[in-house]
């Protein structure tokens, strides 16, 4: 895939809607490191199993240096809100229905599904050092993860 973007890029800047409605954006995050997944849809089993598990993990990966976990995919606050109550999740879940974000970060473009070329969300993680100043950097970029077994990977690297 083009334009994927590697360690050391500069992060897109951000501001999405979450689960109540309130603007979330990447600045919000001055001088912390976050993680920013992007996953295809609330309440699919992969994206549940992800989503639950980034929730489980959590405390390991505030011990690991991480202030926050943000969930982004096209799916409105609405359907975000079910998806937390339903699964008692703690991470962050971000609205882009116009996919800006997706497709700044390169996680929306075409993909293998069940054999076809389709067009739709590449399920991506990315560890992202926000300065100071609001402006964040990838200290890590994931593209087609996984989703079982991915927040434990991500762990161990962060813990290295």
């Amino acid at each position: 895939m083009e334009n994927q973007l590697e360690k050391g890029a500069l992060a897109p800047a951000f501001t999405l809607l979450d689960a109540d409605g309130h603007e979330v954006s990447l600045s919000d995050f001055a001088g912390q490191r976050v993680i920013v997944y992007f996953y295809p849809a609330a309440m699919t089993p992969g994206c549940t199993t992800e989503a639950c598990d980034f929730t489980a993990y959590r405390p390991d990966l505030e011990t690991a240096g991480v202030a926050a976990v943000l969930g982004i995919s096209p799916d409105r606050p609405e359907q975000l809100a079910k998806f937390r109550e339903k699964e008692s999740l703690t991470v962050t879940l971000l609205s882009d229905p116009e996919r800006t974000t997706l497709g700044a970060y390169a996680a929306y473009g075409e993909k293998m599904n069940y054999g076809k070329t389709i067009m739709g969300v590449i399920r991506s993680t990315f560890t992202v050092d926000v300065d100071e100043n609001g402006v964040g950097t990838i200290a890590d970029a994931k593209y087609n993860v996984k989703a079982k077994g991915h927040v434990e990977r991500l762990l161990k690297e962060l813990r290295a």
